[in-house]
C-alpha cells in the first residue's frame, strides 16, 4: 500500500526512491484507486507571503521592481523545479497586473481597443526583478496521500498588492487603481492641484 509518500509492505515501510534504486529502475508505473479524505473537518489552502522592493526615480520617472522575495507552502513539494518555475511565473505576472496590464474598452461598443500585443503592455524580461522563492516543504497528509496541496494560483495571489505597498511607502502615494502607472504617481495630490 501507498501511505504518506511511502510504500507499506506489512509493517515495513519503504521510501520509493530506495526501492526503484535497488531495483535498478529509474521510474515506475502503477495503478491505485485513490478517494479524498474527509475535507468537512479541515481547510485546506495553500498558504503565501510576499516581500517586494521597488525603486522609484522621480527625476526620470521610473519605477520598477527590482526584488521579490515570496515564502509559499504547498504541502509536500513533489517537484522542486516545476514548483519553483510555476511561482516565478506567477510572480512576474504579478508584476504585470500591477503595473503594467489593463484592458481599455471602447465606450460606444464595449470591445476591447488593445486587443493585441503591440497595444496591451505586459512585463518582458527586462521587468523581470530578482525573484527569491522559498518552498516550505511541510507535508499536508490530511488532504491526500502525498501531502501535496496545490501551488497554481499562490504564486500570484497578493503580490499586486505587496507591490501597491512596496510603491506607497517607496513615493508616498497611494494607489488603488491598478496598474499603477507614471501618470498615476505623477498627478499631484488634489488640495495642490491649481
Amino acid at each position: 500500500s501507498f501511505e504518506q509518500g511511502q510504500l507499506k509492505s506489512g509493517d515495513k515501510t519503504f521510501a520509493i526512491a530506495d526501492v526503484l534504486k535497488a531495483q535498478k529502475q529509474s521510474s515506475a508505473f502503477g495503478e491505485a484507486k485513490t478517494g479524498m479524505n474527509d475535507t468537512s473537518k479541515h481547510s485546506f489552502r495553500s498558504f503565501g507571503v510576499h516581500f517586494v522592493e521597488v525603486r522609484w526615480d522621480p527625476g526620470i520617472s521610473r519605477l520598477r521592481v527590482s526584488r521579490v522575495v515570496s515564502a509559499i507552502d504547498v504541502g509536500k513539494v513533489i517537484n522542486q523545479k516545476t514548483a519553483l518555475n510555476q511561482v516565478e511565473g506567477a510572480i512576474v505576472m504579478g508584476v504585470g497586473m500591477a503595473l503594467f496590464e489593463a484592458t481599455d474598452f471602447d465606450e460606444r461598443n464595449g470591445m476591447p481597443v488593445n486587443n493585441n500585443y503591440a497595444e496591451y503592455v505586459v512585463p518582458v524580461h527586462a521587468d523581470q526583478p530578482e525573484i527569491d522563492v522559498i518552498l516550505l516543504d511541510y507535508p499536508d497528509f490530511e488532504l491526500n496521500e502525498f501531502g501535496a496541496r496545490g501551488i497554481g494560483e499562490i504564486g500570484i495571489t497578493g503580490l499586486a498588492a505587496a507591490v501597491a505597498n512596496a510603491v506607497s511607502h517607496a513615493t508616498g502615494k497611494r494607489i488603488r487603481d491598478l496598474p499603477i502607472t507614471l501618470d498615476k504617481l505623477m498627478e499631484l495630490p488634489p488640495t495642490m492641484k491649481v
